[in-house]
């Protein structure tokens, strides 16, 4: 009988890992499940190692034991391994698919469904197709044997780095449905604050349109024909007439030409976009902007804090919590800035003074909260913490930055408007002079 490897997970949450025969894959689940375990990885043993198992009784009855993860690493077949073969399902998961998925599979982990009765629930649940197909090839990839960060990374274009890697180490550290639950929170709070900045500038951009098909309308349509009635009476427009004028003669002649070009630039900037050196830089312009950079580092720092404080909180090594954290920033130039502090704490530094590198993120105050709590061993309630009150923060300075575009759009837009009509009042007010 099929020898097969297993890792699960006990109802305290504690990895376990051992060996055990079935006659096959799902014989084996049910018998992990029998034992009131959570399966992670089930693995069929090679033949050399069946051979060595019936050559040995002795071995073979102490591979049946399950034994205690002391320190739990990363499984064999890693995210990264499995991102290695991405499978295609046609249609795409909308973010909030993702997020109900996300927060029912950690309900279901909590109350102690194994994970692989679990993904067959939201399987049959799903009531999109596209989200059904996914799901299932979730599911058949764990019962294959692949970790469930794993099976995610097959999947890029549904599953995010940062929310591979959080999966991860819930995985290796035994608490996956709390992870799930703060990626669930993440997203949320995510679509919640572009839903804000939407709401806010909707009014704004639907007047920008507008305007720009008025204007657009008026330089086509209008001002050659107004030109034309005021030559025909000998009249020299006005200065800012003229350049109006210009503007639709150019429009005119060369419209075509100009879409052609701002397509070529648009599909460029999108390449650009898309390339290490230009994300890079497109990235410290907004960090240097004046009202978007700070809001953007804030967030940044919140979504670390919270991650690092989460995995700490769950029993994860200061390290591994680092390298996971560090993933969920998104700015390249903040995880660079972090992986440096890393790199200072594997020396056997403090977490507080490596951190003090990188001002962007952390100010001095911040800092010294780290300090401390690192020193009482409150360390990830205090990050917790840190990030609770800095998201408050973030929220208004949004709410007051949005209040503050909105205005200033209305004033550009009132501003251009104006200056086109009064370059086309200024030469009729002079029109009775000329006919006269």
């Amino acid at each position: 009988m099929p020898l097969f490897a297993y890792k699960a997970l006990q109802t305290d949450g504690t990895a376990m890992e051992g060996e055990l025969e079935a006659s096959g894959r799902l014989e084996a689940m049910r018998q992990i499940d029998g034992r009131g375990l959570r399966p992670v990885r089930i693995a069929e043993q090679n033949g050399a190692g069946d051979k060595s198992a019936k050559a040995n009784p002795a071995r073979r009855s102490a591979a049946k034991e399950k034994t205690p993860v002391k320190e739990v690493a990363s499984p064999k077949g890693s995210a990264e391994a499995g991102a290695n073969e991405p499978i295609v399902v046609k249609g795409k998961v909308t973010p909030r698919m993702l997020e109900n998925f996300t927060r029912l599979l950690s309900s279901l982990l909590s109350a102690g469904v194994p994970l692989s009765r679990a993904l067959t629930i939201l399987q049959k649940e799903a009531t999109e197709p596209v989200a059904r197909a996914k799901w299932k090839l979730i599911h058949d990839l764990v019962v294959d044997g692949l970790p469930l960060a794993a099976a995610m990374a097959r999947s890029p274009e549904t599953f995010p780095k940062v929310y591979i890697a959080m999966v991860e180490a819930g995985e290796t550290g035994g608490f996956l449905d709390v992870v799930l639950a703060q990626i669930a929170d993440f997203q949320a709070r995510e679509k919640e604050m572009k839903g804000k900045v939407m709401t806010a500038l909707l009014y704004p951009l639907i007047l920008l349109g507008l305007a720009l098909v008025v204007l657009t309308g008026l330089l086509v349509f209008f001002i050659p024909r107004f030109q034309a009635i005021f030559t025909s009476f000998g009249g020299k427009l006005p200065l800012i007439t003229q350049l109006i004028v210009n503007t639709s003669d150019a429009l005119r002649t060369y419209g075509i030409f100009l879409l052609l070009g701002l397509a070529i630039a648009g599909y460029m900037m999108r390449n650009w976009f898309s390339s290490e050196t230009g994300r890079r830089r497109w990235e410290g312009m907004i960090l240097r902007a004046p009202a978007l950079g700070p809001l953007v580092a804030q967030f940044a720092m919140t979504r670390f804090c919270r991650m690092l404080g989460t995995l700490l909180g769950a029993g994860v090594p200061l390290i591994n919590s680092l390298n996971v954290a560090r993933r969920s920033i998104g700015n390249q130039i903040l995880v660079d800035a972090v992986a440096e502090s890393i790199d200072l704490v594997k020396e056997g530094k403090q977490l507080g003074p490596s951190l003090a590198n990188c001002r962007r993120l952390f100010v001095g105050s911040t800092i010294e909260m780290i300090s401390v709590a690192e020193e009482s061993g409150k360390l990830d309630s205090e990050l917790v913490r840190l990030a609770t009150v800095t998201e408050g923060d973030l929220d208004r300075q949004l709410k007051a930055t949005v209040a503050l575009v909105e205005p200033l759009m209305l004033f550009f837009i009132a501003g251009f408007v104006g200056i086109i009509f009064i370059g086309m009042a200024l030469p009729i007010f002079s029109l009775q002079d000329h006919i006269k």
